[in-house]
C-alpha cells in the first residue's frame, strides 16, 4: 500500500513510518505541516523546517503545508496537504505517530475517512518504555529538542535518547509521573538518523534557550553526512 507519513521531525512520526516499511508498505511521501503557532494543538513545531533534510536523507518526497495554527482551522491545512499527497503520489493511506492523544488521532482519522483513506497508528497505546528501547536497539539516533515539564531542565536539551536516558526517565516517571516517551508534551525530539535513512543528519550549529521551566534546542545549521 502507498502510504503518506505525517512527519514532524520527532521520533514518533519517523518510527511509525519505519514500522509501516517493516510490514511491507511503501512510504510514497512525507507530509509536514509547518505551523506559525508554537502553541499548535495538533502539530509539533521545534525544528520543523528540518524535516526537508530528513526526507532527503530517506530519499522520500516531502509535501509541506504551512498553517497559522489556529485551533481546528489548522485541520483544513492538513486536509489540503493530504489531498496533495493523494493527487501527486497516489496515496491509499496515512500513518501517524500518535501514542495517546485522542484529540489528534480522532481528527486525523476523520480526515482519512472523508478522503476514503486508511489510517494507521502503529504506536497507539504502546508500552512507552519498550518503545524507547526499540528506538535505541533499532538504530534511531534521537536528541531532545525541547523540554516543558519539571524536573526536565536545560541540561536535558540536546541529550541523546539512549539507555541511560531511558533509565533516568523511568526514575522520573515513578516520582513525577512524567510520560517516558514525552506523550504529555513533557519533551520534544528530533531524529538525526533512522534505519531507512541513506544519509545521517549532522548538526553543526545550535542555539538553546530556557526560561520559566521550558526550553528549546534550535538547530540553526545542519547538513547531510
Amino acid at each position: 500500500m502507498r502510504i503518506g507519513a505525517l512527519l514532524s521531525g520527532g521520533k514518533d512520526s519517523l518510527y511509525a513510518a519505519w514500522r509501516m516499511i517493516q510490514t511491507g508498505h511503501e512510504i510514497a511521501c512525507f507530509i509536514t505541516i509547518q505551523s506559525r503557532n508554537p502553541e499548535s494543538y495538533m502539530f509539533h513545531t521545534p525544528n520543523i523546517n528540518l524535516t526537508r533534510l530528513q526526507a532527503e536523507a530517506a530519499g522520500i518526497p516531502l509535501v509541506v503545508q504551512e498553517t497559522d495554527g489556529q485551533k481546528e482551522k489548522e485541520l483544513d491545512d492538513l486536509k489540503t496537504a493530504i489531498q496533495q499527497g493523494v493527487h501527486e503520489y497516489g496515496l491509499e493511506g496515512i500513518v501517524t505517530g500518535a501514542i495517546q492523544s485522542v484529540y489528534q488521532l480522532s481528527r486525523i482519522e476523520r480526515i482519512c475517512h472523508q478522503k476514503n483513506l486508511w489510517c494507521f497508528s502503529p504506536l497507539w497505546l504502546c508500552d512507552q518504555e519498550s518503545y524507547l528501547h526499540s528506538l535505541v536497539s533499532e538504530g534511531f539516533e534521537v536528541i531532545i529538542a525541547g523540554v516543558f515539564a519539571e524536573p526536565l531542565d536545560e541540561t536535558w536539551l540536546g541529550l541523546k535518547i539512549d539507555i541511560p536516558f531511558i533509565e533516568r526517565m523511568k526514575t522520573i516517571n515513578k516520582k513525577y509521573h512524567v510520560s517516558p516517551a514525552g506523550e504529555g508534551g513533557e519533551y520534544e525530539s528530533f531524529v538525526c538518523n533512522a534505519p531507512f535513512f541513506k544519509k545521517k543528519i549532522n548538526i553543526i550549529e545550535t542555539k538553546t534557550w530556557f526560561e520559566h521551566g521550558a526550553g528549546g534546542y534550535l538547530i540553526t545549521r545542519a547538513e547531510l553526512d
